[in-house]
């Protein structure tokens, strides 16, 4: 057996495709070269080759797996089921583990940086100095688009973090919010318009001091040791929680996957809900009002995680609507962003074609107004729209329209 570590693609998982070949089309790597190998069934035969060893962890291998977003569009598509996203993480952790001590070591950097709420406020205080300076226009390319797509950070943002929030009325339910890394820092609006949102449809919201980034990152990257840890920690911090939230389409994806992370892992998957769908079953409960129609035009941009992982689409469409605006479908397919977490540092060139093509999807809606609620999507439409429209998450649109009307919630 040539795999090296715990997490490596197991043979069921391998063995699941049949080679239909009913991915291919859903595959964006693929639609942009027509290369087997930048298809799911391509990677999957690489993976059996290694694993049978009749190929090698080389040079080879390593460009057929980081050249895959990982959108999990394919798994929508697949009759079998297969999982390829599990299989994808755990052939990047054998890639890992195959790498020089050096690299190892820088690449389980990510999932430590991202773990430390101090050394993410520092990194941010520097973005806000360097969104003063315009520093943006000096950094290297494969880091410029990200910058340039960043919310204006400030430098006295106050974490939620520890803070518990008291339900308007009767607590239906305590849920727990995953402040998570990047989001309480360079996206406070967004937690404070679903503290506005959870506690106004009746939920107590936790949000324990003791949690951390929720590993996504890691895992996609390969770090599966650090991801675990990262896991580990979540699950203890959220014990005794009815429902755990995140805002983070790409968080909540990865919440629900925790079974394959830790032992009791699924403990806390069981207990996942993303935001957009709690506020969106509040709405259907008339536990949170639903506006007149007329605000205008949304374009709605589905993350990868809610559409392929999630496979959750009628929420956001919900929520929108329930803020008074007429929804206007970006891209049916649901084709990825380009953004995939680090995936526009290390592969910018495919980022920035797949970003474009995105951007010019949604400047063909006529919208003014777009909906994105993953932070990597925002930032990557937001850079290459340049000031064509606003995105914003939609719980951010719900919580404005709401405001901006002085709607209450009806009586519990």
């Amino acid at each position: 057996m040539v795999w090296q570590t715990r997490w490596a693609p197991t043979s069921a998982e391998l063995n699941a495709c049949v080679e239909c070949g009913l991915c291919l089309p859903h595959c964006p790597t693929f639609r942009l070269t027509g290369d087997e190998t930048a298809s799911p069934r391509g990677r999957l035969n690489a993976m059996s080759a290694v694993a049978s060893g009749a190929m090698p962890i080389d040079a080879a291998f390593d460009e057929v797996m980081s050249f895959c977003l990982q959108c999990r569009a394919c798994e929508a598509a697949c009759p079998s089921l297969v999982p390829f996203g599990r299989a994808m993480e755990g052939a990047r952790a054998e890639l890992a583990a195959a790498r020089p001590r050096g690299r190892r070591l820088r690449h389980r950097a990510l999932g430590r940086w991202l773990g430390r709420r101090r050394m993410v406020r520092i990194a941010t205080l520097g973005a806000a100095l360097g969104q003063r300076l315009r520093a943006h226009r000096w950094a290297p390319r494969r880091f410029r688009r990200g910058i340039g797509g960043l919310r204006r950070l400030g430098f006295r943002g106050r974490s939620i973090v520890g803070f518990t929030f008291d339900a308007s009325g009767e607590a239906v339910a305590t849920v727990g919010l995953l402040a998570g890394c990047v989001m309480d820092p360079w996206f406070p609006e967004v937690h404070r318009a679903t503290v506005r949102l959870l506690t106004a449809a009746g939920y107590r919201v936790v949000v324990p001091a003791e949690q951390t980034c929720c590993g996504a990152l890691a895992a996609h990257d390969g770090a599966a040791d650090e991801a675990a840890r990262l896991a580990a920690v979540n699950i203890a911090a959220f014990v005794g929680i009815d429902h755990v939230v995140s805002n983070a389409a790409g968080c909540s994806a990865h919440l629900a996957s925790y079974g394959d992370w830790a032992g009791a892992g699924r403990t806390l998957a069981n207990r996942v809900v993303d935001a957009v769908a709690l506020v969106a079953r509040a709405i259907e409960e008339e536990r949170l009002p639903t506006l007149e129609p007329g605000r205008g035009i949304v374009a709605l941009h589905e993350p990868c995680h809610h559409r392929h992982a999630l496979r959750m689409t009628a929420e956001p469409r919900r929520v929108l609507r329930a803020a008074g605006y007429e929804v206007r479908e970006v891209d049916p397919a649901g084709m990825c962003c380009g953004a995939a977490g680090v995936y526009s540092v290390l592969r910018p060139d495919t980022a920035e074609l797949l970003g474009a093509r995105k951007a010019e999807e949604i400047a063909a809606t006529d919208a003014n107004l777009v909906a994105s609620a993953n932070p990597g999507c925002e930032m990557q439409l937001r850079a290459h729209l340049n000031g064509r429209a606003r995105v914003a998450h939609p719980l951010e649109i719900y919580a404005e329209a709401l405001e901006s009307l002085r709607v209450t919630p009806p009586p519990r």
